[in-house]
């Protein structure tokens, strides 16, 4: 058995057992995925696929025992790349951090900054999703770090820490009749249209679930992911902006819009910062851990990475 054999199987797996897209993705052919892969199943003794003639079907159990040897063994042989690269270019390398457009826009930007400064020969590469595309990426190793609101606790391969808390804000023209509101209700919120972020982004549940709780149902004019597009669509009078609060903080003095928290109504939402479980940090991976919050210090994300599924330090707090 080989390192190729087991990129083959775990690659099939992602690409739902679609050999002919697994062969792409491994810049191989068809054929050859499909006997290096008949080849470990002979070694091993067991089928990993149940098969319809020449097509794989599923995931059979021993071969699912498989797969979670497989994930190890890649996940060590990761770490070893890394090991390597922290003792032999101390202060080089590549920083990947998976991201919301919400957090990249609105958050990272200056500890990015500060990173850059610390560590000039560290690049930074953003890869920007929907949170469980964020929780996908670090599970497969596109990234390293990964920042989201919704998603990444629900996954025991991640482990996750509370990063930063904010709460949502209203956004409205400065002349609108709720600009001279202080702390609107949510009837009020309800009688008119609303410019709302999609509903699996950026605490859209907690904005659901309180109108629902208040047996009203309002309309939505409009739904995105980009705060950006929320106050653009604002600003041409389509209806009443609800946004994260990070987000009206670049907002001039003389801006246009209006704004007003809505924490009294929706409560606070917590960013949650993420590593794949078992993975190996590099130092400039800490520190730049350190940078989002005073409380993700090396020490904290080692403790809690050594730490059992589920798991917070008792000495964390935000």
């Amino acid at each position: 058995m080989n390192l190729h054999q087991f990129r083959f199987v775990q690659e099939a797996v992602k690409r739902d057992l679609n050999l002919t897209e697994t062969a792409k993705a491994l810049f191989t052919s068809q054929p050859g995925v499909s006997k290096a892969i008949l080849e470990l199943e002979e070694e091993l003794g067991v089928d990993i696929f149940a098969r319809h003639g020449k097509r794989l079907k599923r995931v059979t159990e021993p071969g699912a025992e498989v797969l979670k040897s497989i994930d190890i063994i890649m996940r060590e042989i990761n770490n070893l790349k890394r090991i390597g690269q922290e003792f032999s270019k101390q202060d080089t390398g590549t920083l990947r951090i998976a991201t919301t457009h919400t957090q990249a826009r609105y958050f990272l930007p200056e500890p990015v900054a500060l990173l850059r400064r610390r560590y000039p020969k560290v690049q930074v590469v953003l890869h920007q999703g929907m949170p469980e595309q964020v929780a996908r990426m670090l599970m497969d190793d596109v990234a390293e770090i990964g920042l989201a609101t919704e998603a990444l606790s629900a996954h025991p391969e991640l482990v996750t820490l509370p990063c930063h808390e904010w709460q949502h804000a209203m956004v409205v023209p400065a002349g609108h009749p709720l600009a001279a509101v202080e702390r609107p209700t949510l009837e009020q919120l309800a009688t008119y249209p609303l410019v709302l972020y999609q509903p699996t982004v950026t605490g859209r549940t907690r904005i659901d679930l309180a109108f629902a709780r208040a047996q009203l149902k309002p309309l939505v004019a409009l739904e995105a992911i980009d705060s950006d597009v929320i106050k653009t669509y604002v600003r041409l009078g389509l209806g009443v902006g609800i946004v994260t609060e990070l987000a009206m903080r670049g907002e001039p003095a003389d801006s246009e819009l209006a704004s007003r928290p809505l924490g009294h109504l929706f409560g606070n939402n917590t960013t949650r910062v993420a590593f794949k479980r078992g993975a190996y940090l590099r130092h400039f991976v800490l520190a730049f851990a350190e940078l989002l919050s005073p409380r993700l210090t090396q020490g904290m994300v080692q403790r809690a990475m050594s730490g059992p599924a589920g798991s917070t330090p008792a000495d964390y707090e935000l």
